[in-house]
């Protein structure tokens, strides 16, 4: 938002000529003032609705609003001194000692490693996180995607009830821990990507909802609460200055944008079209890249400005078939699930418009003249284990030798992989839903999780409490090093290899034409992906033994034997 004279107003604190100026939008409020150690100042109302007022104030100060006679944080705290209800805290200028030239990675290259802070480690820090990707590296991921890290109530959760979105969870670190991170992992040749929500806050100290009630549309909701009103121009700005926040001052390579089919309602889609185009432009001396969770299976986004979107119907396919499950979402993939593995390698999405088992509406629109790094796949996300009643790992629930193909077959898809944390080394721990509400919320929170449950398989008594620091601490990675996490960082490392001297340099030539998959009986199947640069062949078998399946002795990446045992998978490539 930009006032007559063109100058930005910005949400949050400056620094100019030694003075600090608070600012926040507050178009209802009668009264507003700043609360600067033991002084309060009334602050100064602009026609747009903007309160602000310019102190001398030092890095480190504490500071909060009173609006109308209540005190709150900054919605737009870079920093807070406690909780999310505590004083935000005035930042300095930034001063770290970058140690890394870093220019960014081409999208064709990325294999991504989704991960949560908190339970990554032991101690659940960015500082030993940063002590684990020299690992990650080795065995050719390319980029890490940290699950949210904006400021929400308490100390354990998921992040997606975040209500300080530019502040840092403080269990994580300071600050400039997280640029220790992201400088530790541009030296290994890692991008750094943050999924930010942008369609909700969470339920417990959105002060946003007191300063500015016209920042929500009481006439809409998303399933976590009020709908965010995208029409407003100050709205448009609080995101937009917060992703570019994320990307400037921590250098990080891209955002994942939670549940954007929730962004919705007037100005959704010019908001979004503006954000593609503001961020890609945050730092031009880099690759800044855009991936967004759609349920819509829609191309739009892909087409203005977006590199990607989670493909979850590439995972539910993978996950009927080797799990015969069919409640709830699975229900519309449960019916032929390798056909629709089928139309996932060959299209991307699976359901593109057509009638579909177990829908009543048609879902989606053809994505498949999207080139394949504009879906991202995965056998494991945090929402597919983590939303589960016991968080259960797929190698937890289906034959590991399918797991360990069907694994493969997402490394080495010419599609943009992301593995879920652990899943590179076979982990069986579960990763289970946790939070760290009080009061009547956390029992809330408890009583729905266990309603959510009560009419599959009779989990609805067994569902581990959402609230217990046991629960959070059973969802912490095991970092056991025995011959089977060696197996399975073997065949990451060979598939990953493998991705990067013969996948890549095919994406990056371009797409010569649709891709041919052809299926065989029940659960075979082999694909050609024709590029500029050649061609990508594979031959697979996910439960069935197809002796009329004839892949090349030669193939430079394989696991077990196609048409000789029921879980195979051969891969080759090759130049034009």
């Amino acid at each position: 938002m930009r006032d007559r004279d063109g100058a930005a107003h910005r949400w949050g604190g400056e620094w100019a000529d030694g003075a600090w100026t608070a600012r926040l939008w507050a178009p209802d409020a009668r009264d507003v003032a700043l609360v600067h150690g033991d002084q309060t100042r009334p602050m100064m109302r602009q026609d747009d609705g903007f309160w602000s007022a310019t102190i001398t104030a030092r890095p480190g100060d504490r500071y909060l609003f009173r609006v109308d006679g209540r005190d709150m944080p900054d919605p737009a705290s870079r920093l807070q001194n406690g909780d999310v209800h505590a004083h935000s805290v005035v930042p300095g200028p930034s001063d770290f000692p970058w140690q890394t030239r870093w220019a960014g990675r081409d999208w064709a290259e990325a294999a991504i490693y989704e991960l949560h802070v908190g339970t990554f480690t032991p101690d659940g820090t960015l500082a030993a996180a940063a002590e684990k990707l020299a690992g990650l590296a080795d065995l050719g991921v390319t980029a890490v995607e940290l699950m949210p890290v904006g400021q929400w109530p308490g100390d354990r959760g998921w992040g997606y009830d975040g209500v300080l979105p530019f502040a840092l969870h403080p269990a994580y670190g300071r600050p400039d821990d997280l640029r220790r991170f992201v400088d530790r992992a541009h030296s290994l040749g890692l991008m750094v990507i943050l999924d930010l929500v942008m369609n909700h806050f969470g339920p417990d100290g959105a002060w946003i909802h007191h300063a500015a009630p016209r920042f929500f549309d009481e006439s809409r909701h998303t399933p976590w609460g009020a709908a965010i009103d995208f029409a407003q121009p100050e709205v448009r700005e609080f995101w937009i200055q917060c992703a570019e926040y994320w990307l400037t001052e921590y250098r990080l390579d891209g955002l994942r944008l939670d549940a954007v089919h929730q962004i919705t309602g007037p100005g959704a889609d010019d908001f979004l079209r503006l954000f593609a185009n503001r961020i890609h432009q945050a730092d031009p001396s880099r690759a800044i890249h855009l991936i967004v969770e759609d349920e819509r299976n829609d191309p739009d986004l892909r087409e203005q400005g977006f590199d990607s979107a989670w493909n979850d119907d590439f995972h539910h396919a993978v996950h009927c078939l080797l799990t015969g499950e069919s409640d709830g979402y699975y229900a519309s993939f449960a019916d032929d699930p390798f056909g629709d593995l089928c139309l996932a390698l060959q299209n991307g999405h699976v359901e593109e418009g057509q009638a579909r088992p177990a829908r009543d509406t048609p879902r989606g629109r053809s994505c498949a003249h999207l080139p394949p790094t504009a879906f991202v796949n995965a056998t494991q996300t945090h929402d597919q284990v983590g939303n589960r009643a016991q968080g259960e790992r797929l190698l937890s629930l289906a034959d590991p030798d399918g797991v360990r193909v069907a694994f493969a077959l997402l490394l080495t898809a010419p599609f943009v992989p992301m593995i879920f944390m652990g899943e590179e080394r076979g982990a069986t721990s579960p990763f289970l839903f946790f939070v760290d509400f009080q009061g009547d919320l956390g029992e809330a929170v408890r009583h729905g999780r266990a309603r959510e449950f009560a009419g599959i398989a009779s989990m609805g008594s067994r569902v581990p409490d959402p609230l217990s620091p046991e629960t959070f601490a059973r969802s912490k990675l095991v970092w056991q090093d025995d011959q089977a996490t060696r197996t399975w960082r073997d065949l990451t490392r060979r598939a990953l290899m493998f991705r990067a001297q013969h996948v890549v340099p095919l994406l990056k030539s371009g797409r010569r034409a649709p891709a041919s998959v052809v299926r065989h009986g029940a659960a075979s199947l082999s694909a050609e992906w024709p590029f500029h640069g050649g061609a990508l062949n594979l031959w697979l078998s996910l439960g069935q033994v197809a002796p009329d399946l004839k892949a090349p002795q030669d193939a430079a990446f394989r696991v077990d034997r196609v048409g000789l045992d029921p879980f195979a998978i051969s891969v080759t490539a090759r130049s034009r």
